[in-house]
């Protein structure tokens, strides 16, 4: 991989890079660096959980062991690699990444969460038991925003924010509805109004 490349972060709850990605940046052998994470083991306990994760079996040979590192054990890393251009280069970039991840995850937390909660609530009161809707007004959220099932933790700027949006729009839309259908109705044609310029105009920004 190109030390140019994109850095993925996973941020579902704490922002963690996998130790893998690391080594293939550094044009490394992964068990180089699993090494030096198990030799000075305590150190990184001191910046928190050390999360070993189990790889995917290759062939005949054995499971590789791997580590998902916080962004302080990240950095602790690399203080124990030699300082070449691309250990320098690979600090700037996880910088970077780190500091993306962390708005994604306060914009995740902060005005998505409740939105969603919101939005379900408005379904609850309409239908306790109803599972249907409110898988139903997830697939209607989705498609309006132009993403599948599965993608909306990983969504980048803007596309979030529209995402936060269009779960408002539903929730308002449903608001008053005498039953679930007509929710539906009423936020399906909220959100064919109100969502397809946004999401245009969210196309050519990242165009």
């Amino acid at each position: 991989m190109n030390p140019q490349s994109s850095i993925q972060i996973q941020s579902k709850s704490e922002p963690r890079i996998d130790s893998r990605l690391i080594a293939d940046i550094l044009g490394s052998q992964h068990e180089s660096l699993a090494k030096l994470i198990k030799a000075y083991k305590p150190d990184f306990e001191q910046l928190g959980i050390i999360r070993f994760q189990i790889g995917e079996i290759k062939g005949r040979g054995q499971p590789e062991r791997y580590a998902m590192l916080n962004e302080d054990q990240t950095y602790l890393l690399l203080s124990y690699s030699r300082n070449t251009a691309k250990v320098r280069a690979l600090k700037v970039k996880l910088v970077q990444a780190f500091r993306d991840a962390r708005k994604a995850l306060e914009n995740h937390q902060t005005e998505y969460l409740p939105g969603y909660h919101a939005m379900h609530d408005e379904l609850t009161n309409l239908d306790a038991h109803g599972r249907h809707i409110h898988m139903n007004f997830n697939k209607l959220v989705n498609k309006a925003v132009g993403i599948g099932a599965g993608e909306r933790h990983s969504l980048p700027f803007p596309h979030k924010s529209m995402l936060v949006a269009a779960q408002f729009i539903a929730a308002s839309a449903a608001h008053g509805a005498s039953n679930s259908k007509e929710a539906y109705q009423r936020a399906k044609d909220a959100l064919q109004a109100l969502i397809p310029p946004a999401i245009e105009l969210a196309q050519e920004s990242l165009s």
